[in-house]
């Protein structure tokens, strides 16, 4: 038996409380974005073109189907229920003026989806993949939709419980996938495969 393998396991342990992430993410340089995920800092990476005609893409679909509800690009949101953490991420559909007065970490009331698109850098998979699901759906974000370039698919998470989405279903670019309730949009996703580099 190693030393390691007697040493005690411990709860991993947050770099900084909160408060000292949003102050360092105020001083932070305009085109850095940060976030608080799992107790880490992590940089977001930035968007590049594909990326950024990706959440574009899901934008005009959620406003012409349901004209309500406005996707919210970076807007941050506080997912306290998940080790205190605060995401941005690439859009959160909710009904308009929602984030009116909450400032750079709003609350997530009234987000009825978050959208991730994957980068291509080296912690997309353990971000956008593992932890930000776990984060959003202890958070009670109804869905969670992962646009996965890598592997050219659409993940989503649905009936968020206990902080894990109990309900995920995987569709290749070109499917039509219809978003459940309380979303209820439908995406036609051939587009996507343009987009997928």
């Amino acid at each position: 038996m190693s030393v390691h393998e007697l040493a005690p396991r411990t709860p991993a342990r947050q770099q900084m409380s909160v408060d000292e992430f949003e102050e360092l993410a105020r001083r932070a340089p305009e085109m850095v974005r940060l976030e608080f995920v799992n107790g880490k800092v992590q940089v977001k990476s930035g968007p590049d073109g594909n990326h950024g005609e990706i959440v574009m893409w899901l934008l005009e679909h959620c406003m012409q189907q349901r004209s309500d509800l406005r996707l919210y690009p970076e807007q941050g949101l506080k997912v306290d229920a998940y080790r205190k953490g605060r995401a941005r991420p690439d859009g959160s559909l909710a009904p308009r003026e929602n984030f009116v007065g909450q400032g750079e970490w709003a609350e997530p009331g009234g987000v009825l989806m978050t959208v991730e698109v994957t980068s291509r850098d080296t912690d997309t998979n353990k971000r956008d993949r593992v932890e930000k699901p776990d984060g959003y759906a202890a958070a009670g974000i109804p869905l969670y939709l992962l646009v996965d370039r890598d592997a050219r698919s659409l993940t989503v998470h649905a009936e968020p419980k206990n902080g894990e989405y109990r309900s995920t279903r995987t569709y290749d670019f070109g499917d039509v996938v219809a978003l459940p309730d309380p979303v209820g949009i439908t995406l036609e996703t051939e587009k996507l495969k343009d987009y997928a580099d």
